[in-house]
């Protein structure tokens, strides 16, 4: 905070709350357009205060952006898209990639509308933004079409709330339908071989890029998790691999199968010297060398994702049923998220196993 504390019996203690030290009270001090405020949030407990804070800040922020808006009587979508960022960044429920993403859009946004800051917010009709849609749909993906859709609509309705027009007219956009991905993924054979290709490939990192590969397809990680993983997070005793970092910001344990256990055993026998809080994968990323390797064993290219997948699918296929590996994945949904991509594998396992289901034994099938 840029305003210095004038009094010794004022302490900050956390962006946005200061203690006043004889009550013990924490209060909110922050500014919204400009003016200073500062009011208690009747508490003592800084979790309780924090819960509070949000919604008072907004509260107190809509509050003078429609008292400005009405003062000046019209907005301009600059104005609308100001107010939308600054939400954006005081929304300390969102996660960091989460408030990059809607930056992300924005920017979308303003690239395929030239001029949409300078317009008057209240002269946006729906023929434009139909028009504008009509165009985005073209070379957006059905997902980027529909965020930016969402950022739109959300800049209008700060408008409409601060009384610069009434309806929105962004409503009239319909979303796209999002296609789920097929996936193409490499047999076991052809896993081995790409594995292969990289390590064959000779330049340089190969070998750690072949390592990466196999580390996100044993532990089903994303890339970002991965990137994190120290030795100390390698429970050998227990058999199972503590992941710190998550997208949803929750640590979960995932088990080390043979294979990830005979890769780590390897690396650490390797690197026998090395600190345990170094992490464990020695580069982040390796999509070259993959595309490389898949277009020399002649498979499907695949990315660092599709090694999740590529996980999650054969775990699948070994018998481990759905809300398992989605706890292994990081879901939070129970299984319906994994329901929907990897359904079809159980359905599979299904009716493989049907065929071993008999009511005489002279139709018993012959168990190898």
């Amino acid at each position: 905070m840029k305003e210095r504390l004038s009094q010794s019996n004022w302490v900050q203690i956390k962006p946005y709350l200061v203690r006043y030290v004889p009550s013990g009270q924490i209060y909110a001090r922050f500014r919204a357009s400009g003016k200073l405020i500062q009011r208690s949030l009747k508490t003592d407990r800084v979790t309780v205060a924090e819960l509070r804070l949000g919604d008072f800040m907004k509260q107190e922020r809509k509050k003078a952006e429609g008292l400005k808006a009405e003062a000046r009587g019209k907005m301009k979508f600059g104005d609308a898209l100001q107010i939308f960022l600054n939400r954006l960044e005081d929304n300390y429920t969102l996660k960091p990639r989460s408030k990059e993403f809607y930056k992300e859009r924005v920017n979308a946004l303003l690239k395929s509308w030239p001029g949409l800051k300078g317009l008057d917010v209240a002269k946006i009709n729906k023929a434009d933004c139909l028009n504008w849609a009509g165009n985005f749909r073209k070379t957006a993906s059905a997902s980027s079409f529909n965020n930016t859709v969402s950022a739109l609509r959300q800049i209008i309705k700060i408008a409409c709330e601060a009384g610069a027009r009434y309806e929105n007219p962004a409503e009239a956009i319909q979303r796209s339908a999002i296609k789920s991905k097929s996936l193409k993924l490499p047999e076991l054979g052809k896993f081995v071989e790409l594995v292969a290709a990289i390590e064959n490939s000779k330049v340089n990192s190969c070998y750690l890029a072949a390592d990466l590969v196999r580390f996100l397809a044993y532990g089903g990680f994303r890339k970002t998790e991965a990137a994190n993983i120290t030795w100390t997070d390698c429970d050998f005793k227990r058999g199972e691999i503590l992941l710190r970092i998550t997208k949803n910001g929750d640590a979960r344990r995932v088990p080390m199968i043979a294979e990830m256990r005979a890769l780590l055993e390897r690396l650490r026998i390797e690197r026998k010297n090395e600190a345990p809080e170094m992490t464990v994968m020695q580069i982040r990323e390796c999509q070259q060398s993959l595309n490389k390797a898949c277009k020399a064993v002649g498979t499907t290219r695949i990315t660092h994702h599709d090694l999740r997948h590529l996980f999650a699918t054969r775990c699948i296929e070994s018998g481990v049923d759905i809300p398992t590996v989605s706890r292994w994945l990081g879901h939070r949904d129970g299984g319906a998220l994994a329901m929907k991509v990897y359904g079809h594998l159980r359905d599979q396992h299904s009716v493989a196993m049907a065929q071993r289901v008999v009511f005489s034994k002279s139709s018993a099938p012959v168990v190898s």
